[in-house]
């Protein structure tokens, strides 16, 4: 069975608290637009598909509570500024404002559409993984509330005898790998390993990677990617390597308005993130730390692009286009 990142019930949106994960299932109810927002923002709910789906019911709630649209669209784009599809979500909901019924009957056609999507691109994905598979972070359905990216394509790769083992980076400082990836992985059955972010040469340079496989927050027209920091790193790494690097996302990341990827904004995150984790302080009080929460691959480091619509190859920028109905 997949995990349910959220649901809809009695007017109510429910959150799966992703912080508190492995270890405890604590569903968070949402009755307004600033709740979504500060589930958003509070990374209760995270990755980029699933904040676009749970940004198009805040604008539902904001119906339900008599709140301006105007203002609960406002405060909803503020509150993560790197994923692309919270912009997408919210940008289709725009011209149902009037209506609750009209309103809620878009939002859930934008969680239908993900699970659609994302069916397609673990199909597409799966045909060009083999052997040991290193991933970043978290693309399963907790991050997207389908099937999930690269993670959803990892598992169907497995079910068709190609994946034999997943490399799990820990994804430091918020571990969503450890906490979140292992967790689903497990339910999977798939057989995978956790290392820490920086064993990943090690492994490269043993020959136990066959290819990196990853999601994507926000791309721009010319392939240049922004996801979670770390994954430009494994990048350098892999091609260094000769591996295969591959980020897998539906086309609903992809930003039409940027040429390249210099203007993708990286939210930079509280220093706390890194200093502390689940409470236990790991540095000296006070001392400052830097948070990105993203970096940009540049799109010559990639291998393909994993969409809905196929495997995309150089040159990015006319695959992209043709893919987004441009030309």
């Amino acid at each position: 069975m997949r995990a349910v990142p959220f649901r809809f019930e009695n007017n109510t949106f429910w959150l799966l608290d992703q912080r508190r994960l492995p270890f405890e299932e604590v569903w968070v109810p949402c009755q307004t637009a600033r709740d979504i927002a500060v589930g958003i923002r509070e990374m209760v709910v995270r990755g980029a598909p699933a904040i676009g789906v749970t940004a198009a019911y805040g604008m539902v709630l904001a119906h339900l509570s008599s709140e301006d649209p105007a203002e609960a669209d406002a405060l909803l784009r503020q509150s993560r500024p790197t994923a692309v599809n919270l912009y997408y979500a919210l940008d289709r909901m725009k011209p149902h404002w009037g209506s609750l019924e009209a309103s809620l009957r878009e939002a859930q056609a934008i969680w239908d559409e993900v699970q659609e999507t994302e069916l397609a691109i673990s199909r597409h994905g799966a045909k060009v993984l083999r052997g040991q598979v290193l991933t970043h972070c978290n693309t399963g359905p907790l991050a997207t509330g389908g099937y999930g990216t690269a993670l959803g394509a990892i598992v169907e790769a497995h079910r068709q005898g190609r994946v034999t083992h997943v490399w799990v980076d820990e994804t430091r400082p918020y571990l969503q790998g450890a906490r979140l990836t292992a967790y689903e992985l497990q339910k999977a059955g798939v057989p995978a390993t956790l290392i820490t972010d920086n064993m990943a040469a090690y492994l490269m340079g043993q020959g136990q990677v066959d290819a990196v496989i990853l999601g994507a927050d926000r791309m721009a027209l010319n392939g240049d990617f922004a996801n979670k920091i770390g994954t430009y790193g494994l990048a350098i790494l892999a091609r260094y390597h000769g591996i295969p690097f591959y980020p897998a996302l539906p086309l609903s990341s992809v930003d039409p308005r940027l040429e390249n990827g210099n203007s993708i904004p990286i939210e930079q995150r509280s220093a706390r993130e890194v200093t502390v984790i689940r409470g236990q302080p790991i540095a000296p009080e006070g001392f400052p730390a830097a948070h990105p929460g993203f970096d940009v691959t540049p799109h010559h480091l990639i291998t393909g692009i994993v969409t809905e619509k196929g495997v995309l190859y150089p040159p990015f920028d006319e695959a992209l286009r043709a893919a987004l109905g441009m030309e």
